[in-house]
């Protein structure tokens, strides 16, 4: 079977649910609680070149607001929002599935479904 991450946050019901979608499909992945160990900038760099974003499109709104960070100032650069997900793990959006098929940010979780091995 190939292998399956998440990018996991267990507080997060999205996150909970893609869970429970990959193990519907009988595959434990592995999972990485990134707000216990934080993916360094490489890996998030690659997660958001293999996803097709911009590491704008990785900030979760909300999180930010509340961390007082103005994240759609014109003056931002890709370097600002990498800088900010590295000192603030909580600002990365969730889940983010990485498989042979693909990596996704699976919002909505049914997302997730289209990255899966297939049996």
């Amino acid at each position: 079977m190939d292998k399956v991450t998440i990018y996991h946050n267990a507080k997060c019901s999205k996150s909970r649910e893609v869970l429970a979608l990959i193990r519907e499909a009988g595959i434990e992945p592995e999972i990485i609680s990134y707000l216990e160990q934080p993916p360094d900038r490489e890996t998030l760099e690659q997660l958001v070149a293999d996803m097709g974003l911009s590491p704008r499109d990785l900030i979760r709104d909300t999180d930010a607001r509340s961390l007082g960070l103005d994240i759609d100032a014109k003056h931002n650069t890709a370097d600002h929002y990498f800088k900010w997900m590295l000192e603030h793990p909580i600002l990365i959006n969730r889940p983010i599935v990485v498989t042979e098929r693909g990596t996704k940010l699976c919002r909505p979780p049914e997302l997730v479904r289209d990255i899966l091995p297939t049996a």
